[in-house]
């Protein structure tokens, strides 16, 4: 965002991209690394960030790159500790993009005034606050009045954060149930032998690789958006793995913490933390029906991202006939476009299935694949986990997944 503005970025990007980690409140000038926030949503918004009251006030003769005062208050500024933040901010021209240091550059506190730290379920260490800006020093990066624009490829990497935080918590609840099943002997059997747990190990260890090979191919889109086609994928498919995705991690978290068994509902163990930041990532940078709202905006604004989506899809092809049904199905989606918005989240999550079937059966041994299609795909879709249907190789499944030593 900040290279929307060059004089800005020439002046804050080396130490924002420095190796260098300074915790202490001091002028950026005395500092070899420094961290941004964001100042986006307020009260009465919240994701419709054009109802924002905030205002920015020209110090002098205003416009990209200069120095405005902002007004207003804030709802979740994440994250207060840093040592400045992307605020939005409406001017005679709308909301605009502004870059606010927590020190003004004459070495003395910006009025960025933080009320209350907000008291969340988890991702505590992340700190959250409500923040009153009076009359705040900040510059404007980019054109006025195209704040959310300028802002949105931001946006765009902090979902794909979104995706990996997620698959990761998928992954380390899977790692933790794992083990324990690995070690952990009940009626005369270890646990990872018997059959009904199997079912289960396995269900959460496909939905942990589709998890990360899905949030896999958007960063190779992300890291080659100069194609065309990777750059549509990126449009599309980030929004659609990030509301798929981070839905799932809940559900995924306490499944496997009910592996543990009551132990994992100690607090000792990490379970507890891992289950109480599993929802965090669903709802920041938009909530699911945001997501869904974003594809559907994609494909009315760039209706050639639903071509490339299925061009994506279209690389599995033959490969497994229960995907290819699933696939013509989906087409069929798009060729009715009554009451779209109402069935978003049905279409969005046929979207995630498809894409996560399509790279796993491209990517992943056999019995992956197959067993993520007949179970995701196959008579109407997924049930609670541990209701893999019969003939899937449960136990080469678990062997891939199982953590080595």
């Amino acid at each position: 965002a900040l290279r929307l503005q060059p004089d800005l970025a020439a002046l804050w990007e080396p130490k924002i991209t420095a190796r260098v980690y300074d915790p202490r409140n001091v002028p950026v000038e005395q500092k070899a690394g420094v961290t941004i926030g964001m100042a986006m949503t307020e009260k009465q918004g919240g994701s419709d960030v054009q109802a924002n009251s905030t205002r920015a006030y020209p110090v002098g003769q205003g416009g990209p790159g200069q120095a405005y005062e902002l007004v207003g208050h804030k709802y979740f500024v994440s994250a207060p500790m840093c040592d400045a933040f992307l605020v939005l901010a409406h001017t005679d021209k709308g909301l605009s993009c502004f870059l606010l240091p927590r020190w003004r550059p004459d070495g003395t506190k910006n009025p960025l005034q933080v009320l209350r730290l907000k008291k969340k379920m988890g991702n505590a260490s992340n700190a959250s606050s409500e923040t009153e800006l009076r009359g705040a020093l900040a510059w404007m990066v980019g054109e006025e009045g195209r704040g959310v624009r300028n802002i949105i490829e931001m946006v765009a990497m902090t979902r794909f954060d979104c995706m990996v935080g997620s698959s990761a918590g998928m992954r380390m609840a899977l790692s933790q149930a794992l083990h324990h099943c690995a070690h952990r002997s009940a009626f005369g059997a270890r646990l990872n032998q018997q059959p009904l747990m199997q079912n289960v190990l396995a269900d959460l260890a496909l939905e942990s690789e589709a998890a990360m090979t899905l949030s896999m191919r958007v960063a190779r889109a992300l890291d080659h958006r100069d194609n065309r086609h990777e750059d549509l994928l990126v449009r599309l498919v980030t929004a659609v793995g990030k509301y798929w995705i981070c839905k799932r991690t809940p559900g995924h978290a306490y499944e496997a913490m009910e592996c543990i068994g009551g132990s994992g509902v100690m607090e000792d163990s990490m379970f507890p933390r891992l289950y109480r930041e599993a929802p965090v990532n669903a709802i920041w940078e938009g909530s699911g029906n945001v997501q869904c709202l974003d594809v559907l905006r994609a494909m009315q604004k760039t209706p050639a991202v639903v071509e490339a989506f299925f061009r994506e899809v279209g690389k599995a092809r033959g490969a497994n006939a229960t995907l290819d049904g699933w696939i013509s199905a989906l087409k069929k989606e798009f060729a009715d476009l009554s009451d779209l918005e109402y069935r978003a989240r049905a279409v969005v999550d046929r979207m995630a299935l498809a894409i996560q079937a399509a790279l796993l059966v491209q990517h992943a041994p056999p019995a992956v694949a197959d067993a993520f299609s007949a179970s995701r795909l196959a008579d109407g879709g997924h049930r609670n986990y541990g209701t893999l249907p019969r003939g899937v190789d449960a136990a080469a499944i678990i062997a891939r997944a199982t953590p080595r030593a």
